[in-house]
C-alpha cells in the first residue's frame, strides 16, 4: 500500500531514482518554486521507496507548519527556510564536501572510517537532507547498527564519524537546527574483544622463526615485536628513518605523504633492540628504494591492511589463539612496565598520550635513556 503511494513521487533516469513533488499552492510562496525534484542516488527500488517515505512525511509535516504559521499558531517542528525548495545537502553529498575539507594530509582510513559510516546510515535511514534527519532517527540508527551485531566501540565510532560530519555541514550551511545524532545515547556493552598479549616465550619463539625464514615479513615482524610499534607505522617507514651508525640505534618516527601519524605523539624517538636491531639491519642491507617495505608501501601510500592481513595469517600458525600483530603492542606495554619503566617513559617509548598540560612541555627523554630503558625490557 505504501510502496504504490510512494511510487507516485518517484521516476527514473538512467537507472538512478529521482524523488519528484509539487509543492501546494498555499505553500509555494515560501518555496520560489512549483515543484521538488532531488536524485535519490540510488539504483535500488527499495532504498528508494525507503527514502521518498521519509522525505513525503518530512515535506507533508513542513507544509503543515507553514499553514500554521501563517494562521498565527506555533510550529510543532522546525520549519525548512530555504529557498528555491532545497533543504540542505543530502548526507552523501555532506560527505563528499566534509571529505574535501577534512582530508587534507590524513591517512586512507579516515576516508574508509567517514564513507563506511555514511554508507549505514543511507542504508538504514535513506540519503536524506542533514536537517531532515530527527532525534528519533539516529534512535533508531543506533538500534539497527546493533541489531547487525556490531560491538558497541563501532558503533560509538559510527556515531562519532556522522556527528562530525553532520555539524560542520549545518555550520557551513547558515542551518539553524539542532544536531540530531548529538545527544544520542550509546551504551555500553561490554562486548569489546580486548587483543591478548603475546606471552614472551612465544614472542622469543616467533622471533627465532623469523630470523630463520630471513624475508621482508618476518623482518616486519620481527621489527614490531621488540619496539611496541603500530603496524602502520612499520609498514609506512622509510630507509632515511632507520639510524642504525647511532650511538644508540633507533628509529625516527616522522610523518610521510604516504603515511600520516595517528595522533601528535605517535612522532617520536624508538629505540632498536634484540630482533628489532636485527630486522633493521635486513632492511637497510636489502631494500634498494626510498621505502622499508615497498611490497606494501610506494612515495603514495602505505596499505598497512594488505600488511596486517598476510602477518595475522602467518601469526595464526605461531602464536596463541586471538593473538594478532597489533598483540606484540600490548606485550611491549607489559614488558616495560615488567622492568618498572616509569610512565612518561613508557608513552614516550610507545608514543601513546600523557594527560596533563605540563608533559607536553619540553623535548622529552633523550636516545640513551629510552634505549636503556628498552634494553632492559627486551633483555
Amino acid at each position: 500500500m505504501v510502496d504504490t503511494f510512494v511510487t507516485h513521487y518517484l521516476y527514473r533516469k538512467r537507472g538512478i531514482f529521482y524523488f519528484s513533488r509539487h509543492v501546494p499552492l498555499d505553500v509555494r510562496a515560501h518555496y520560489g518554486c512549483d515543484g521538488i525534484v532531488r536524485s535519490l542516488r540510488t539504483k535500488s527500488h527499495s532504498r528508494a521507496v525507503k527514502t521518498a517515505i521519509v522525505w513525503s512525511e518530512y515535506l507533508e509535516q513542513a507544509w503543515a507548519n507553514i499553514r500554521l504559521q501563517h494562521l498565527g499558531v506555533l510550529s510543532l517542528s522546525p520549519v525548512v527556510h530555504q529557498s528555491h525548495g532545497s533543504v540542505g545537502p543530502t548526507i552523501s553529498e555532506a560527505l563528499e564536501t566534509y571529505l574535501q575539507l577534512k582530508g587534507s594530509g590524513k591517512g586512507e582510513l579516515f576516508f574508509t572510517a567517514n564513507r563506511r559510516a555514511v554508507s549505514y546510515l543511507i542504508d538504514i535511514l535513506g540519503d536524506l537532507p542533514v536537517d531532515q534527519y530527527t532525534s528519533t532517527d539516529a534512535a533508531r540508527f543506533r538500534d539497527a547498527l546493533f541489531a547487525r551485531n556490531l560491538s558497541s566501540s563501532s558503533v560509538k565510532r559510527i556515531f562519532s564519524v556522522i556527528r562530525a560530519l553532520v555539524q560542520l555541514t549545518l555550520t557551513e550551511h547558515g542551518i539553524q537546527t539542532p544536531n540530531p545524532v548529538k545527544n544520542t545515547y550509546l551504551p555500553s556493552r561490554n562486548d569489546v574483544r580486548e587483543r591478548p598479549p603475546i606471552p614472551i616465550e612465544d614472542i622469543h619463539r616467533i622471533q627465532t622463526e623469523c630470523r630463520q625464514t630471513d624475508d621482508d615479513l618476518r623482518w616486519l615482524i620481527a621489527l614490531v615485536s621488540d619496539t611496541g610499534m603500530r603496524l602502520a607505522e612499520a609498514v609506512g617507514l622509510a630507509i632515511d628513518d632507520i639510524k642504525l651508525d647511532h650511538e644508540y640505534p633507533h628509529l625516527i618516527l616522522q610523518q610521510h605523504p604516504w603515511r600520516p601519524l595517528k595522533t601528535a605523539t605517535s612522532e617520536r624517538l624508538v629505540p632498536l633492540v634484540g630482533a628489532s636491531l636485527w630486522a633493521a639491519h635486513r632492511i637497510v642491507d636489502t631494500q634498494t628504494g626510498p621505502c622499508a617495505f615497498p611490497r606494501y608501501t610506494t612515495e603514495a601510500r602505505a596499505n598497512a591492511n594488505h600488511a596486517s592481513a598476510a602477518l595475522n595469517k602467518w601469526l595464526k600458525n605461531h602464536a596463541p589463539e586471538g593473538c594478532v600483530i597489533h598483540s606484540f603492542r600490548h606485550s611491549m606495554r607489559d614488558r616495560l612496565r615488567a622492568v618498572q619503566c616509569p610512565f612518561d617513559i613508557v608513552n614516550q617509548i610507545g608514543g601513546w598520550s600523557t594527560a596533563g598540560v605540563g608533559n607536553a612541555y619540553g623535548i622529552g627523554y633523550g636516545s640513551d635513556v629510552l634505549h636503556g630503558w628498552m634494553k632492559k625490557a627486551v633483555g
